[in-house]
């Protein structure tokens, strides 16, 4: 039986290709008519920057930026850093002001590393949106977030998800992104919280670790878990990248329920990514389940919320409504947040119905 200890650092073919400062401009400049009738004309200008642009995850997220663009006649670009770091964001919202935007949104990678530039952006009349990462306690840097579900309820099903997995009894670890992201560590809180009730007494959260959003990182990170806790029972990875690469690397080590070298029962893991990035390994039965929601409706949600916003027909405040296209409408919560949807557990029974 192969040792955990001796288990090869594993890396997914997953490479962040090009150094070139701006992405390839994405979105239709001449977009079909549409009957909404919500549409700015050719004029309006709405570009948004990920996190990276070597995460999978985001390309989801630009077409329905890409679609509802279409929609209103409105011109897109998205452009971004190769990496998740807390500032390398700022030279890219530097450059989209001098562009004289309309509407800046971003998925951004710190809380506060942003809000000089995003300052700036607003005292220029851009109107400045955060899509799925907002900025934790700096929300007045911003006009509105769109985030992809109730945060309040994601960390608890996370728990309560890998809890049906392995019994709710026994030692598991968490394999996040990057120490500064914001809602990471707020998905992350919650599920501390949720294991002071009682249905969870016998789950021990014993390690958390930090890939960085990177496939290479995230693979040594989970080797070193298997190696580091022999009893392990459960890996929750709330990214995308992450749960990919732990993913790959638990195929391999065959340490998954039923693997060729399983200890005991084998090691459960689930967290948040796409059906894509998961497919094969639900099929192949080293994940039995896994959750997200459509990232495709931020994007497309937020375009409408932006546009109504710089048009000056909508001003955000809690318990407001707005129609975001063919999704309909939309409430503001608090601190002006709108969330896309709810969760979705993907599993054999469901997985091959989606493509994203």
């Amino acid at each position: 039986m192969l040792k955990r200890s001796k288990l090869l650092l594993i890396g997914l073919a997953l490479v962040i290709v090009g150094c070139q400062k701006e992405a390839p401009v994405t979105g239709d400049p001449k977009p079909a008519d549409s009957g909404s009738g919500s549409g700015s004309g050719s004029g309006f200008k709405i570009v948004f920057i990920p996190k990276n642009t070597g995460n999978p995850y985001f390309k989801d997220v630009i077409k329905g930026f890409e679609d509802a663009s279409a929609e209103i006649k409105a011109s897109f670009v998205t452009t971004g850093p190769a990496n998740g770091d807390a500032t390398s964001q700022i030279s890219y919202i530097k450059d989209q002001i001098q562009r004289g935007v309309d509407v800046i949104a971003l998925a951004a990678n710190s809380p506060d590393a942003l809000n000089p530039v995003l300052d700036e952006a607003k005292a220029k009349g851009i109107t400045v949106l955060t899509v799925d990462a907002d900025l934790a306690k700096n929300e007045s840097h911003r006009d509105a977030a769109v985030i992809p579900t109730d945060f309040s309820k994601l960390g608890e099903s996370q728990v309560e998800l890998l809890g049906s997995l392995i019994g709710y009894e026994g030692p598991f670890a968490i394999l996040s992104a990057t120490t500064d992201a914001p809602n990471q560590n707020a998905w992350i809180a919650t599920m501390k919280d949720t294991l002071k009730q009682p249905k969870y007494a016998k789950m021990k959260l014993i390690d958390t670790v930090y890939g960085n959003d990177d496939a290479e990182k995230s693979t040594t990170v989970c080797e070193a878990l298997l190696s580091k806790h022999p009893d392990l029972r459960g890996i929750i990875s709330p990214t995308s990248v992450g749960l990919a690469a732990s993913a790959q690397t638990l195929q391999l080590s065959g340490a998954y329920p039923g693997g060729p070298h399983a200890v005991g029962k084998g090691v459960q893991l689930t967290g948040l990514s796409t059906p894509n990035q998961l497919k094969k390994f639900v099929q192949n039965g080293t994940v039995t389940s896994f959750q997200l929601w459509s990232p495709r409706d931020m994007g497309y949600i937020a375009t409408y919320l932006g546009q109504q916003i710089h048009s000056g027909k909508l001003k955000p405040a809690e318990g407001g409504k707005f129609t975001a296209g063919k999704l309909g409408e939309k409430t503001f919560g608090k601190l002006n947040v709108v969330a896309a949807g709810p969760l979705l557990t993907f599993d054999k029974s469901n997985i091959a119905k989606y493509d994203f």
